[in-house]
């Protein structure tokens, strides 16, 4: 990870109380972090930061669009993504982040980057199938998608007990009552 200075937040000189920062997401923030699986990015991210006397809270609200390929014709589409992300930071005497809730600095920081938090917040809003759209409302013309309903098994429908099944199991099923 290349780590980017806009995301590195001083926060000796504020005042206590709430400061908001506006960040716009967008390919290159990712490449930082070498995740190649965007086309395209376009995040708009909201910092909200509660300084408190002993520790910090960070609240991270982020929507917009990325541009990936479907899981299934591999033809790019805009996906939109939203969610929000709450940690806080609190001092001690060395750095530690294995709880993603609390994260510890050590006496005496003056700055920290939020830089990862973004990234990881963002990659687990994507939902883990990506299906193009037009694919889900049937609207989506595609040489692919013809050639997966020609390929796609063909059912059949057992007048006597009103099931459909799929001829493959039907095959397998004879295996049994051939003895």
């Amino acid at each position: 990870m290349k780590e980017l200075k806009e995301f590195t937040i001083p926060f000796v000189g504020l005042k206590l109380g709430e400061h908001r920062l506006d960040f716009n997401i967008s390919k290159s923030f990712f490449e930082s972090f070498e995740y190649k699986e965007f086309n395209d990015v376009t995040i708009k991210l909201d910092v909200l930061l509660i300084k408190k006397n002993i520790m910090l809270e960070f609240t991270l609200a982020f929507e917009g669009f990325v541009n990936m390929n479907c899981d299934i014709i591999n033809e790019p589409y805009n996906q939109s993504i939203s969610g929000s992300f709450h940690f806080v930071v609190n001092f001690g005497d060395t750095f530690n982040d294995e709880n993603e809730a609390l994260i510890i600095i050590p006496h005496g920081s003056y700055e920290i980057n939020i830089q990862q938090y973004i990234y990881e917040s963002i990659v687990l809003a994507i939902p883990t199938r990506k299906v193009h759209p037009g694919i889900e409302n049937g609207t989506l013309e595609s040489d692919i998608l013809t050639k997966l309903e020609e390929l796609r098994p063909k059912q059949n429908i057992n007048l006597e007990e009103g099931k459909i099944t799929d001829p493959r199991w039907d095959e397998l099923k004879k295996l049994l009552t051939d003895k």
